[in-house]
């Protein structure tokens, strides 16, 4: 707020005018020093340009801890079991899967299965 008026009050000083044209570049000199000052003691960013730097969003606080804290952390499945004991040679019978691809089998024969892929000219040119 202070800035925008400093800039407000600077802008009016330093219209170019006819016999002030030394004295109003002085005067804008000085106040970009002090804007610049100002910015320093306050921890802001001096922007003469006004360009947009994204300052705005860099100030927010990070969001990723607050996220990764809504999930909860990944424990081991059963699928998990089964790649690790699978290059010793043991097998594993998992029976939620098996009644998954069961359950699918049994759709797929009802005809309410998932649709084929369709068959495009693009796939079949191989």
């Amino acid at each position: 707020m202070l800035l925008s008026a400093v800039r407000q009050i600077s802008s009016s000083i330093c219209e170019p005018t006819k016999g002030r044209d030394r004295a109003a570049a002085m005067s804008q000199s000085r106040i970009l020093d002090l804007v610049k000052t100002q910015c320093r003691i306050f921890s802001l960013n001096f922007n003469p340009q006004r360009l947009r730097l994204g300052n705005k969003i860099l100030r927010q606080r990070l969001r990723g801890p607050a996220l990764a804290a809504w999930y909860p952390k990944k424990t081991v499945s059963f699928r998990d079991l089964q790649n690790t004991y699978k290059p010793l040679g043991l097998t594993t019978f998992d029976e939620a899967e098996d009644d998954r691809e069961e359950a699918i089998q049994i759709a797929k024969l009802r005809g309410k299965g998932r649709p084929k892929k369709k068959r495009t000219a693009a796939g079949k040119a191989h």
